[in-house]
């Protein structure tokens, strides 16, 4: 674990919350982060989640959505009782969690912000996150997730 340990996986370690971890080769030319891990381990995308960070009204927040689907921005925004949600800045967003594009983990960010789960995550005993770097992923329970984040729950994903 010591090899593999991010500030995610030391959260929930802290936290005493049973996880695996999933481990994969990450391909540097791939875009579809999550496409790719869903492939690599050989699981249903629908429970691999992206980290998404989003701004609404100005304020830094955390979407939690299948990789498979679009975040819904005014859906975020109603869902955090704003008016207008737009994607953060990679920089910003690398920034405050601390985590590179593509390994954003919602566990064990630099600065805590808000998180919304999309209601999805809700349908599967286990969901699969990003571990906090490229080629790794955590797969826990969606109640874990939610508890430790102190994450809302909110339809604020879109298939297309």
């Amino acid at each position: 674990m010591a090899a593999k340990g991010t500030p995610a996986t030391r959260a929930l370690l802290a936290e005493g919350v049973t996880f695996t971890l999933h481990e994969y080769d990450h391909s540097s030319t791939s875009e579809g982060y999550g496409d790719h891990a869903a492939a690599a381990l050989g699981i249903d995308s629908h429970r691999i989640f992206k980290t998404l960070i989003a701004s609404v009204d100005g304020v830094l927040m955390v979407a939690v959505v299948p990789v498979v689907w679009q975040l819904d921005l005014k859906s975020l925004a109603a869902a955090c009782l704003g008016k207008k949600a737009a994607m953060a800045d990679l920089a910003a967003a690398e920034r405050s969690t601390g985590y590179v594009r593509g390994g954003m983990s919602p566990l064990g960010q630099r600065h805590t912000l808000r998180t919304v789960v999309d209601n999805h995550a809700l349908a599967y005993s286990t969901m699969f996150v990003s571990a906090g770097r490229r080629g790794l992923q955590i797969e826990l329970p969606p109640h874990d997730l939610i508890r430790l984040t102190g994450a809302t729950t909110a339809d604020i994903g879109r298939q297309d």
